[in-house]
């Protein structure tokens, strides 16, 4: 049954929020007692004192996960077996679902209605997936040498870190740690510091299914954690998802340690392209308000950069403003806020330094452009730029916030020039009616997703997700995110 506005405000004075490092199987305080305070970000109160981990809780944490993956209690389960455990676990996220999208609006300042509806179903949807999936997969019989049997098979990888970002920190989480488990890893996962609060009550929910101790570990803390964990010797895996500059930085520590596997999700700066034969101007218009203002633009994927036609901009940017009407932040504890707060003061500046840099690089302001509820918290309106050129700032850098920029173009291979021209390929999206056009515009934009007449669909396990060029490395979702977190052996045994 949804709950009203003032039963989640009640829900929230209620709340008991744990705040300590979940390592070998039990919560404990960082061993020199270190804590930061993790504040929520639209009212600025203080939530709780977080363990702040260092290099003792990452020496503890590796040292378990070692020991409990050579023991075998998980990695030689049955597959059948670890499924059926994981599947607890997913049915206990589910059971705590409107606590742990409680912690996630408080923690994260997301609208409690998209976090009870995606962030934490997702999550659950997630790791349900990957438990049923581990049993329906097998190796190869490699065709060889009648005197030989040839056997290729995967093996899990060994010890996990997963360095997970604020923006969607459950699901985020869940997209590593779901896969990684089902392969039979051990994993650690390390929250982002501004938004810890659900992995360290799932790590309560994994031990409560069933998951071994050691094999399942939550360390809170700066960045100095996942450092530690990249440069760890004994570490064999490191996936993460966050900027490209921090990816750059996880890729160098892998290759100075043991040269373990780095997995990389990074930014985007994702173009939405709407060609002349747009099938439905107003639909194109709400796909790419949502595409930039949901989550308040706080996605890897926002369609940040709208690529319009000369010939229908004017028409598209009159049903844009009715569209992004819709979005206006308020209290994220409210079911009715489709857009909550800015996840904490340093990316709240950030966004209206951008804002700024706009203004004063030429751009034309078409709505938005100032901080709203400046008493309340970090809340940012929809912004909206009409762009002279894509050589402007805000057109080429990863904002992470909501604000859109509007760039003009004349004809297709203008736009499609203008879609790859940038670091990133994470997502794309094209609008036209015009079957052709949409395959043949799609496979040229240099992009790991790319959507035909819609934007951001398909949140089903079944499509890998990740990016060319720097947005990244290996794919999370899908079977693909299981290779990952496998080495592949190949027997050879004389008959």
């Amino acid at each position: 049954m949804a709950r009203s506005h003032a039963e989640w405000k009640q829900l929230a004075a209620e709340l008991n929020i744990e705040g300590r490092a979940f390592i070998d199987g039990a919560y404990r305080e960082a061993a020199d007692g270190k804590r930061f305070d993790c504040v929520n970000p639209a009212t600025g109160a203080k939530l709780a004192d977080i363990s702040h981990c260092g290099e003792a809780e990452v020496e503890a944490a590796v040292k378990a996960a070692r020991r409990a993956f050579d023991s075998g209690t998980w990695s030689g389960l049955a597959p059948r077996q670890r499924g059926g455990i994981l599947k607890r676990f997913a049915a206990l996220i589910r059971q705590h679902a409107d606590e742990l999208a409680l912690l996630e609006t408080l923690d994260a300042g997301k609208p409690i209605g998209d976090t009870t509806t995606v962030d934490v179903p997702g999550a659950a949807y997630c790791v349900e997936w990957f438990a049923e999936a581990i049993d329906k997969i097998g190796g190869e019989v490699a065709p060889v040498d009648p005197k030989l049997l040839g056997l290729v098979t995967r093996e899990p990888i060994g010890v996990v870190a997963a360095i997970v970002p604020w923006n969607f920190p459950i699901l985020m989480a869940s997209w590593k740690f779901g896969p990684a488990l089902a392969a039979g890893n051990a994993v650690i996962v390390k929250p982002s510091e501004k938004s810890p609060l659900t992995a360290i009550r799932v790590a309560g929910l994994a031990k409560q299914a069933g998951i071994p101790d050691g094999i399942f570990q939550v360390l809170p803390g700066a960045g100095d954690v996942g450092r530690l964990l990249a440069l760890h010797m004994d570490v064999d895996c490191v996936a993460f998802t966050g900027s490209t500059a921090v990816g750059k930085l996880i890729a160098g520590y892998a290759a100075q340690s043991n040269l373990k596997r780095a997995w990389l999700e990074l930014g985007g700066k994702s173009p939405n392209i709407i060609l002349p034969d747009c099938p439905d101007l107003a639909r194109a218009a709400r796909a790419a308000a949502g595409a930039i203002y949901y989550n308040m633009g706080e996605m890897c994927t926002a369609g940040s950069r709208v690529l319009v036609h000369r010939d229908i901009k004017t028409r598209f940017l009159e049903e844009f403003k009715k569209a992004a009407a819709g979005y206006y932040p308020a209290d994220p504890l409210d079911p009715a806020t489709s857009m909550g707060a800015i996840v904490d003061d340093i990316q709240y500046r950030k966004v209206l330094s951008y804002i700024d840099k706009g203004l004063s690089e030429g751009a034309s302001l078409l709505l938005g452009g100032k901080a709203a509820h400046t008493d309340k918290g970090l809340f940012i309106e929809p912004t909206a730029f009409d762009c002279p050129s894509d050589s402007l700032t805000i057109c080429r850098e990863e904002i992470f916030g909501p604000v859109l920029s509007v760039i003009t173009f004349d004809d297709v291979e203008e736009a499609i020039r203008i879609a790859n021209d940038t670091e990133y390929g994470l997502g794309a999206a094209v609008w036209t009616a015009d079957v052709s056009t949409a395959h043949q515009v799609s496979r040229r934009l240099r992009a790991g997703t790319v959507w035909v007449n819609c934007y951001d669909e398909g949140g089903d396990m079944n499509f890998p997700f990740g990016g060319y060029k720097q947005s990244g490395n290996g794919r999370d979702k899908s079977l693909h995110a299981l290779e990952k977190y496998t080495e592949l052996k190949s027997t050879l045994i004389k008959l």
